[in-house]
């Protein structure tokens, strides 16, 4: 069950978790050409793409720490260190998603004055988070499983 259930965790990170982390990277630059004077409706279709995808997949990333905690119970590690940094690291990126990006994105496709900049800023930082997540899960520091 274990083997299953840690398939089933690294399946939704692969499929929920990259398409958010691909898309939320894109929007910033392609709100700088939407908001150049030579924009096209094909940029701002692209940007209420991206937004949609950034969405779905959101909701659907909620499998991940689902999955991830079924997994730490089966193994009896839920109480190491590495794994409740990682729980705490997830539980930031996801509340800068749902917080700080989707809304920014929404507050652009809105059409009001949101800095690009930031919104790549906190899409750098969300990434960062999420690679640092992938690092502890593969490095187990301080794990006595010896993998």
């Amino acid at each position: 069950m274990t083997k299953l259930l840690l398939s089933l965790h690294v399946l939704a990170a692969i499929i929920a978790i990259g398409p958010v982390t691909v898309a939320a990277s894109m929007f910033p630059a392609l709100t700088r050409r939407a908001l150049a004077p030579a924009a096209t409706e094909r940029d701002h279709a692209g940007l209420r793409l991206l937004h949609r995808i950034c969405r779905v997949y959101a909701l659907l990333g909620i499998t991940v720490p689902v999955f991830g905690l079924a997994t730490a119970i089966s193994l009896g590690v839920l109480g190491d260190a590495w794994l409740l940094t990682s729980i705490a690291l997830t539980a930031i990126a996801a509340a800068m998603l749902g917080l700080l990006i989707l809304p920014g994105q929404q507050r652009v496709l809105a059409g009001a004055a949101v800095a690009p900049r930031r919104l790549g800023m906190l899409t750098g930082v969300f990434n960062l988070l999420w690679a640092t997540v992938v690092v502890l899960m593969i490095v187990r520091p301080g794990s006595t499983t010896g993998a």
